[in-house]
């Protein structure tokens, strides 16, 4: 049967929709996929969903989605993993290097994207995005990596490390795996499964911030873990809601505070699918951005806005020169509307 090319959930119909009744919708389509799916919450029969919307229409969103003031599960994930960084379990080994060890087990689970709504994830530790590895250059890592779920899995760990420790053979359902390798060079990386179709897998969930300090510690500065992400409600390629850390409007419901005059330091990487780009923009201030953050003694770019492909990842480093309220969001506009917005708020 042939369809409409228009029949489908687009993130255009969805910014012309009422905002948190778009959401709704379509997340009691997915949290009750009786109602608009068939047999899995995985294949939705868009037709139906674009029947079920279409009363919802109106002329259009003036000022975005207004976020929830719940405190939902997926809103407590999302401040959670602003500052959580796993350091691992410490211990010394013979010959005095430290080793770090780290527990991450893939799962199927559903994560709360939204009030409303439900994402049908693939995740590292149950969480989307995964949590924030985090060691010193020099360290060696042994990460016990278990595949709680049905299909083939493993992690991809960006840096340097051998070949055997890449994460290019999967880790089968039920099976385990211990990647070990000595942490470098110093930065910020990403890790995520490698197992094909990479679109899949990683849009589903499967990744997270790895961070490596250098050996000569950065200066002192409060610091925040952000993920840039989207999700494919309805299959088809393309992203409804976008997110940092994996809730629409985290920061925007509860702004992030931070002190005048203080060094703010952020750990910024885009795992986006298919989306080209991802970007980040400061209302009212400019930041230094130090790509991948590999040389702390590298001269930064001095800038408002930055731009991350997939997989790339930076530093951040901010001063808050005054009291209020600055807000920062995704500058393709589409991407703020639809979840991407948030707020420093200075004191």
């Amino acid at each position: 049967m042939l369809r409409d090319s228009n029949d489908k959930i687009s993130r255009r119909k969805l910014l012309k929709m009422g905002g948190a009744g778009a959401f709704a919708v379509i997340g009691a389509a997915l949290l009750h996929p009786s109602t608009l799916f068939g047999k899995s919450t995985l294949v939705a029969d868009k037709h139906d969903i674009h029947k079920a919307m279409k009363g919802q229409l109106h002329e259009g969103m003036k000022h975005g989605y207004v976020p929830s003031n719940d405190a939902t599960e997926g809103f407590k994930a999302a401040q959670k993993a602003l500052t959580a960084f796993d350091y691992g379990k410490v211990s010394k080994l013979p010959d005095g290097r430290t080793l770090r060890e780290y527990e991450i087990t893939a799962y199927e689970n559903e994560v709360q994207i939204a009030k409303g709504i439900k994402f049908p994830g693939w995740t590292f530790n149950g969480t989307i995005p995964g949590p924030t590895i985090r060691c010193t250059e020099g360290d060696v890592l042994r990460i016990h990596f278990g595949n709680a779920t049905s299909h083939p899995h493993s992690i991809h760990f960006h840096g340097m490390h051998p070949t055997n420790m890449d994460g290019l053979e999967a880790v089968n359902a039920g099976d385990t795996f211990t990647y070990e390798f000595e942490a470098k060079p110093a930065g910020m990386h990403v890790y995520h499964c490698h197992v094909a179709p990479l679109a899949r897998h990683i849009h589903k969930g499967l990744y997270g911030n790895f961070i490596i300090d250098p050996k000569k510690p950065r200066a002192s500065a409060r610091e925040f873990s952000m993920v840039m992400n989207g999700f494919d409600l309805d299959l088809d390629g393309e992203n409804e809601i976008y997110t940092v850390n994996g809730y629409a409007f985290a920061y925007q419901q509860e702004p992030i505070k931070v002190q005048v005059g203080e060094l703010v330091r952020i750990y910024l990487s885009n795992l986006t699918e298919f989306d080209l780009i991802n970007s980040f923009h400061l209302h009212a201030n400019f930041f230094n951005y130090y790509a991948t953050g590999a040389d702390p003694e590298a001269r930064p770019q001095f800038t408002d806005t930055i731009m991350q492909c997939q997989g790339e990842r930076g530093i951040l480093e901010i001063v808050f020169p005054s009291a209020g309220k600055y807000m920062f969001h995704a500058h393709q506009s589409e991407f703020a509307e639809l979840g991407w917005m948030g707020f420093f708020i200075a004191e």
